[in-house]
């Protein structure tokens, strides 16, 4: 099976609203909510891939002939790739109903885990699916990040107490999808969150490293880093919750300089190829998370499909790293794109 025949399968049985696109580039599910679109007009999920377009990459190979490393050490664990799968929820609704979240969960999250990367699981209304995904990254032996959704303190607590079961090697809680409309008026609440509040959240993991996805300025990477936050995401939900919000290219690397190497940084938000997470990196994020081809790939080969679909970034990646001269992660440099 390659990328292509991924593709083919998965238009067959994904749904109405997602039309797994040779790219996924936001321009075809738009404004389609529910569905991998956006509320408004989707302009920002647009903007997300378009702004990683215009970086483009420098080539020099007047350097070493030596082999490129692309592997990575995050929280103690080893990884081949810096790049995870990215948090998904009520897959049924959004995507069609060949997976409800257990089972998208129990295929991807092992499948990550045995191509050498990790996968961020999501969260939902109905608590099963939380349950669902700490079992699956239990099963894994912790190789996955559960994300939390912002509820209140007390409905935070219990699906920690999932997630630490689990093993997981870290938590994450996406507080930006305080914009999701399907957060609005709910018991238990849920939305936004003060330092102090988010702070609470973060001790009560222990030595659990927390990450805080959702962040968009320096002003607010600062603020989670005073919560004391673990690292970051720099994201704007895949620009799903706000029309009219910069695009996490345009962001990033303002943000890295704030508080790079003083907490982790990821960064999502239309990274389409290995050439992008290239690209990411040079910028200041540490990895990538991918979210909507790695549902193409679950829904249009399974765990082939998304064995299928890591190798093909890495390779991209890998390429990219080897034509710009870069033997390894640290060697990527600022001066490598433009």
């Amino acid at each position: 099976m390659d990328h292509q025949e991924v593709l083919e399968n998965a238009r067959t049985c994904i749904g109405e609203y997602c039309k797994a696109c040779p790219v996924c580039n936001g321009r075809a599910c738009k404004n389609q909510v529910p569905g991998p679109g956006a509320k408004g007009a989707g302009d920002t999920a647009i903007r997300n891939y378009d702004k990683w377009q215009e970086i483009r990459v420098n080539m020099d190979t007047l350097c070493a002939n030596e082999p490129v490393d692309t592997g990575l050490t995050l929280f103690g664990k080893e990884f081949r790739y810096p790049f995870f799968a990215g948090p998904v929820g009520a897959v049924n609704l959004h995507y069609g109903d060949k997976y409800d979240d257990r089972r998208y969960n129990e295929v991807l999250v092992s499948s990550c885990a045995k191509a050498g990367i990790a996968a961020f699981t999501g969260d939902g209304t109905d608590p099963e699916v939380m349950r669902g995904a700490a079992a699956a990254i239990k099963h894994a032996g912790g190789l996955g990040i559960p994300t939390v959704k912002p509820w209140n303190l007390e409905a935070v607590k219990e699906k920690l107490a999932l997630v630490k079961e689990a093993g997981a090697f870290a938590v994450a809680m996406d507080v930006d999808a305080a914009g999701l409309p399907f957060l609005k008026n709910l018991t238990p609440p849920a939305g936004r969150k003060t330092v102090a509040e988010l702070k609470e959240i973060v001790d009560s993991c222990g030595e659990l490293p927390f990450i805080v996805k959702g962040i968009m300025t320096v002003k607010g990477a600062l603020k989670a880093k005073e919560a004391g936050a673990s690292a970051i995401v720099v994201s704007n939900h895949g620009g799903r919750v706000l029309d009219q919000c910069p695009s996490t290219a345009e962001v990033l690397e303002e943000i890295a300089e704030a508080v790079g190497g003083s907490m982790k940084i990821f960064v999502d938000g239309g990274i389409r190829s290995g050439t992008d997470v290239f690209k990411a990196l040079a910028l200041g994020a540490d990895a990538v998370i991918i979210a909507r081809p790695f549902v193409t790939a679950v829904y249009g080969g399974g765990a082939e499909g998304v064995e299928v679909y890591t190798e093909k970034i890495g390779a991209e990646l890998a390429d990219a790293m080897s034509m710009c001269g870069a033997a390894s992660l640290a060697g990527i440099t600022r001066d490598m794109v433009r």
